[in-house]
């Protein structure tokens, strides 16, 4: 079993190495591209630190192993606004825009109580149920599209790359996370089997854990350098990214079983995203006490899933 532990280690390397050299150069080409840091975290980034999600779930559910592919998505959105937020404005508070306030984070309540919804009424995400995910992921980028098309031209602050070396970095960022995440389930699937553990508990917390890495150090990089829009735009572009079209592809290659162990951590999903818009809908800010209540109720969390 220790092989395996070293393996998945160095498979989290490989998803965040990955999503490095993926978001530097995707960032690049955004900022080439003059695109505002709230789409820029929204979108590229959000898309790229989500990519380790992303070929987790999607080689998870080909080779069967539905409740790493779940576990990891629903485990990756708790963790991405509990710890991660949490960690984030407990550094620096964080201050939100209200057109975010006002539309982002209610569609991202939204499609988490949509899955919900899905997985109580269904018992799998199917393969109509992926493609109305998949749907509403193209129109949440055509709205980004238009909210992008303001004339303003406004990037933060992102090393300039020539454009092989913005080829290079994705496509070496592309063939490390293929690669990790290959390496990420396997072993986590014979590490689950050896401790006699479901797969959900590996999904809700190892896997989830490694794979939201990358939004942590972006994350809290971005709060450093006063990016609070390129932070924010990570966490929920990332939460959007994780539902809409990891599970909606995911489940429109295979559908997924969505075991009833899942509504609950479902419901915490839920009140992850009820706390993140109720501290933020009065200021538009993210404090540091209420960075401390996020860490609190995301340890209750993992301590009600290592107890259960």
């Amino acid at each position: 079993m220790l092989v395996d532990f070293l393996l998945l280690a160095f498979g989290f390397i490989l998803l965040i190495r990955g999503a490095d050299y993926f978001v530097e150069g995707a960032s690049a080409l955004a900022a080439r591209l003059c695109i505002p840091p709230i789409v820029i975290g929204l979108t590229v980034v959000a898309m790229g630190t989500s990519a380790p999600e992303a070929a987790v779930s999607i080689v998870s559910a080909l080779q069967g192993s539905n409740g790493i592919a779940l576990g990891n998505v629903i485990g990756s959105n708790i963790a991405n606004i509990l710890l991660i937020l949490g960690v984030t404005s407990v550094i620096s508070s964080l201050t939100v825009q209200k057109t975010t306030v006002r539309y982002e984070l209610p569609f991202m309540g939204a499609i988490t109580l949509l899955l919900c919804i899905m997985g109580a009424h269904y018992g799998m995400v199917t393969r109509g149920c992926a493609f109305v995910l998949l749907g509403l992921f193209v129109a949440f980028l055509v709205y980004l599209y238009f909210f992008s098309c303001d004339g303003k031209c406004e990037t933060p602050e992102i090393r300039p790359l020539s454009r092989p070396k913005i080829a290079l970095y994705v496509i070496l960022g592309i063939i490390a996370l293929i690669w990790g995440s290959n390496l990420t389930v396997e072993s986590a699937s014979d590490i689950a089997r050896h401790l006699g553990v479901s797969q959900r508990l590996i999904g809700l917390t190892i896997v989830a854990l490694g794979t939201s890495l990358p939004e942590l150090v972006i994350s809290i990089i971005a709060a450093r350098k006063g990016q609070a829009d390129l932070a924010i735009g990570n966490i929920i572009g990332s939460n959007i990214f994780n539902i809409l079209f990891v599970l909606g592809l995911a489940g429109a290659i295979l559908p997924i079983a969505f075991s009833p162990a899942f509504l609950f951590d479902c419901a915490m999903a839920l009140v992850a995203v009820a706390l993140l818009m109720l501290f933020v809908s009065r200021d538009c800010l993210l404090s540091r006490s209420n960075g401390m209540v996020f860490l609190v109720v995301y340890a209750a969390y993992i301590l009600h899933l290592a107890m259960a």
